[in-house]
């Protein structure tokens, strides 16, 4: 009996683990990173990923804009806190490339340690250490990737890069597919040389081949994706290629129909190879993106938009209308821009991939239940969509506002610490006016004369071929609740442009985390910016930060091609909101009460008993401002 019960025990957990719901991890780089559609038009493939799932399989996308494989490993934010997430059962796909070649086929670390053999320090900073050698050290975090996955009881696939969509002719040339064979750098025998080139039958230089001897080496199912996406782009030819799978933004960024096909890919490739086939959704029905449609949490009388993709293949008719019919409360849109109960998305020779919006207005504190229906013919899909309506807690209303018109102290209000402005890889430049020629949005009453803070690189000298945020570059400003309170924060906001030319770029993220893991994007500035055109960046989150946490706000820059002197100019810098007593939830307090002691904190944040060497930062009757011992 005792045996029998031991065995039936087993069976059961079996069993269980069988049954268990399983997650695709999907890590990699900007091309299949998930964007928000209130921002861009930029999707990646990984965002759209679900939709080809059925069955208990859940995406969790967590690939990161401007990663490399060295970067994302060696980042806590990134690998580290996906390994959390890792149970055993699940798979992880994992594909980098685009941001391995940033140093011409050269390590960044190496690159740099070769400048600094030599004197030249303005080119060693230049370095950006992401770069990985596709023989060398490209492989050796792959292999790191599929030892780390394997001893968490997960299976790694590795996945070829996208391609980029460089045309020669018909086809798409050598360093579209990720092979730097035709031209790169090498540092060889403590020399380095450039512009560098072997013959096509040689694969030194070319990453997803080398992916592809890891996967051969360690027994790791590979995808190909390099090379399915170079028949699709060649498929369409470069001009319509571009129109129709690109976001307008360069070669390398797709849009929601490009990323849309490219995920359908990827699961074509995986059922190929016999992974999760039971799983894989790759029938005509209409499919949906997301599932079910989550608002989140926001407050009474905020309006929220969400995108929905719709997708479908060889839909009967072949040239038909699928009908969009939301519930009660719930508006939709097939333009963006004209809402009611109902839309319309028209289709073509049996295949749609299209998108809607839909918005609603939060009316009264509790949670949302609603729905959408979607319709083609006899095919039905009915997309929950959820929410929570809050109420912004009672108290004192508490900000920290950065004017950054003479200088970087803090004007605080309420019971909240800021903690002073840091830099990584970037430094202040000066405080002046952008240009005579500045505009400001309508409303703020500013005009030319009216002074920002102006920042720029480190060496001042913006590398080429970048298109996209790098992970160490940023410009941070951060708020801590005082002791003894909550501070319930409802707005972000700040003024940004670039300074001497068109071409700068940036993002703008806020994070709890300590190493701003989950970062939530409320700005995408990845087109060019005018130049001397201040522009608003507004965002009502809900967001409650307990005594000890940090709220981190950060700026991303970077520049359209190589250039000197450019800098990213910023003005009023704002967060703000209401600060409850800790100890009494959402009893009011008087400002006085909890009015913010002198404290000291050194440059990342963390509080200090006194003044320490180096540069400190002290707030103190309501400003911060930093201090040198």
């Amino acid at each position: 009996m005792k045996l029998r019960f031991i065995a039936a025990a087993a069976v059961a957990a079996c069993t269980a683990l069988c049954v268990q719901a399983r997650k695709v991890h999907t890590i990699g780089d900007s091309t299949m990173a998930t964007y928000d559609p209130n921002t861009t038009v930029t999707r990646g493939w990984g965002q759209m990923f679900q939709q080809f799932f059925k069955g208990d399989v859940t995406v969790n996308n967590r690939a990161k804009n401007g990663a490399s494989s060295k970067s994302f490993y060696k980042e806590s934010a990134y690998w580290q806190s996906v390994k959390k997430q890792i149970e055993p059962g699940d798979y992880v796909l994992i594909q980098f490339a685009h941001n391995d070649e940033k140093s011409n086929g050269c390590d960044g670390d190496e690159l740099k340690a070769y400048y600094q053999s030599i004197g030249d320090e303005a080119k060693a900073n230049a370095c950006d250490y992401r770069g990985t050698t596709a023989s060398g050290t490209y492989k050796d975090y792959l292999r790191k990737y599929v030892e780390e996955t394997r001893a968490l009881g997960a299976t790694p696939v590795l996945v070829g890069a996208i391609c980029r969509k460089y045309f020669d002719g018909s086809t798409i040339r050598r360093n579209g597919r990720h092979d730097l064979g035709d031209k790169f750098d090498k540092i060889e025998g403590g020399k380095l040389t450039t512009g560098n080139k072997v013959a096509a039958d040689d694969h030194t230089y070319d990453y997803p081949y080398q992916m592809q001897e890891v996967a051969k080496e360690l027994g790791v199912q590979y995808l190909d994706l390099t090379t399915a996406t170079k028949e699709l782009y060649e498929s369409y030819g470069d001009a319509k290629a571009n129109a129709l799978l690109f976001d307008g933004n360069g070669s390398t960024h797709t849009s929601a129909m490009g990323a849309t096909l490219i995920a359908r890919l990827a699961a074509q490739l995986m059922q190929k190879a016999g992974i999760l086939t039971e799983n894989i959704n790759l029938t005509s029905d209409l499919s949906v993106n997301p599932s079910t449609v989550d608002l989140g949490q926001a407050y009474k009388g905020q309006t929220v938009v969400r995108e929905v993709s719709v997708n479908g293949f060889d839909l009967v008719p072949a040239d038909g209308n699928v009908s969009i019919t939301a519930s009660n409360g719930l508006k939709v849109s097939a333009n963006g821009s004209d809402y009611s109960s109902t839309a319309t998305l028209t289709y073509k020779e049996g295949n749609l991939i299209g998108s809607f919006k839909t918005s609603y207005e939060f009316a009264a504190a509790g949670d949302i239940n609603e729905s959408i229906t979607v319709s083609c013919g006899d095919k039905t899909v009915t997309i929950p969509v959820v929410g929570k309506c809050v109420e912004l807690a009672d108290g004192v209303a508490a900000s920290a506002y950065w004017r950054l018109e003479k200088d970087d102290n803090c004007t605080v209000e309420g019971p909240v610490d800021p903690i002073g402005e840091t830099y990584s890889e970037m430094k202040l430049q000066k405080y002046s006016s952008p240009n005579a020629n500045t505009t400001w949005p309508e409303g703020t009453g500013f005009d030319a004369t009216r002074k920002t803070q102006r920042n720029i690189i480190e060496g001042e000298s913006w590398p080429a071929g970048e298109i996209d945020e790098v992970s160490t570059r940023w410009i941070e400003f951060a708020v801590k609740p005082a002791k003894g309170t909550t501070f319930n924060v409802n707005e972000i906001s700040l003024y940004v442009c670039g300074c001497g030319g068109n071409g700068m770029h940036c993002k703008i993220y806020y994070s709890k985390e300590a190493d701003f893991a989950n970062a939530v994007n409320i700005a995408d500035f990845s087109g060019s910016m005018k130049a001397n055109d201040m522009m608003e960046v507004k965002a009502t989150p809900v967001i409650e930060l307990s005594e000890g946490e940090t709220l981190r706000l950060r700026v991303y820059p970077w520049y359209g091609s190589a250039a000197t002197g450019k800098t990213i100019c910023l003005s009023d810098v704002k967060v703000a909101g209401v600060a409850v007593s800790a100890t009494n939830g959402v009893k009011s307090v008087e400002s006085s009460e909890l009015k913010p002691e002198k404290v000291y904190y050194s440059l990342d944040g963390i509080r200090q008993n006194g003044i320490h060497d180096g540069l400190n930062i002290v707030v103190e009757n309501g400003e911060a401002r930093k201090i040198m011992k």
